[in-house]
């Protein structure tokens, strides 16, 4: 079992420590850090969990530190941690810029250590249920929505919300990618809140992109179009839909769907909806990770990924910046 210690109380902070109590054959609770003492005492009452007075003091008790802080402070508490030769779990962006992200990455492979970034789309039922269909897209359309919410706009909804997106477009198109177009707005706070982005890959690909955080609902799909499929991923209802087609034989059903090309070519409609389990997405990350640490393999979600979802976040933001400067 790893000793593993949180760091970071909040809204987030708070789930991870009810995910991990929920698994104590990979986890024993040593305790969690928050700079506001007040808090720490509520949530240590809450949760019926200690509170470690420092950083310091969590990551010398601990084998694996469980980094739920602010973004602006990932970097720091991530160094902080490899150079104590301890076991990673980041959330999401993994650090404020890809620089730090590399950083990262040289520090984890020095200690010998296990890395996991908390992209945790790649843990919904409906991703996992659909993931084995999807193969060679060429087209990619993703509608991250978001009902107004103060707590997040800090950032720009590209790293809030939009990144979501982008590790899990990264993690389907083996391509590297051509040309990146984008353009935002700030509607409400001082950094975009509405934005979309236009992602083609050197193999054809392309990828449209929009995240919004002033919906009037709350959408989370993703549609993938590929060679005679098309596959939706409801990454808010975790549910996915299949439709597959394939070139009608002579014996065919009559009663089956069937679509007429022209020419003589007519192609058989499948629909299929695969089944999700029904599992919590972040317990799940958890999960693997501590099975990655104990069976010595390989992380579901890399460091190596977290930078590539975060570099590309970034160009994103610079090219919405760049139509930004020359609007005004």
């Amino acid at each position: 079992m790893l000793k593993i210690g949180v760091l970071g109380a909040g809204h987030l902070g708070k789930i991870h420590l009810k995910c991990l109590k929920q698994l104590p054959d990979h986890y024993q609770i040593g305790g969690f850090y928050d700079p506001d003492p007040e808090a720490a005492q509520k949530v240590s009452e809450e949760f019926d969990i200690p509170y470690y007075k420092s950083i310091d003091e969590l990551i010398a008790d601990v084998q694996v530190v469980d980094i739920v802080t602010p973004t602006l402070n990932h970097y720091e508490c991530a160094v902080q941690s490899l150079r104590a030769s301890r076991h990673i779990f980041i959330e999401k962006p993994i650090t404020e810029t890809p620089e730090q992200a590399r950083e990262l990455i040289k520090l984890s492979e020095e200690a010998g250590v296990k890395a996991q970034v908390g992209h945790v789309e790649r843990f919904n039922p409906a991703f996992l249920s659909a993931r084995n269909y999807i193969q060679a897209p060429m087209f990619i359309e993703t509608h991250r929505l978001a009902e107004f919410n103060p707590r997040g706009t800090d950032v720009p909804v590209v790293l809030d919300l939009m990144i979501h997106d982008i590790d899990i477009v990264l993690s389907v198109v083996p391509s590297n990618i051509k040309k990146i177009s984008a353009s935002g707005v700030a509607v409400v706070s001082d950094s975009p809140d509405i934005a979309n982005a236009r992602i083609e890959f050197d193999n054809g690909c392309v990828a449209n992109l929009t995240a919004s955080r002033i919906s009037l609902k709350n959408m989370r799909k993703t549609r993938i179009f590929q060679r005679d499929a098309y596959i939706t991923v409801d990454f808010l209802e975790k549910e996915s839909e299949v439709v597959r087609m394939q070139n009608v034989v002579d014996d065919e059903n009559p009663y089956a769907m069937i679509m007429d090309l022209g020419n003589g070519k007519k192609k058989h409609i499948y629909f299929e909806k695969p089944d999700s389990l029904k599992t919590n997405a972040i317990q799940e990350e958890l999960r693997t990770f501590a099975e990655a640490i104990n069976k010595n393999t390989s992380v579901y979600v890399t460091l190596e990924d977290g930078y590539r979802a975060l570099d590309v976040a970034r160009q994103v933001l610079e090219k919405i910046n760049l139509n930004l400067n020359v609007i005004a």
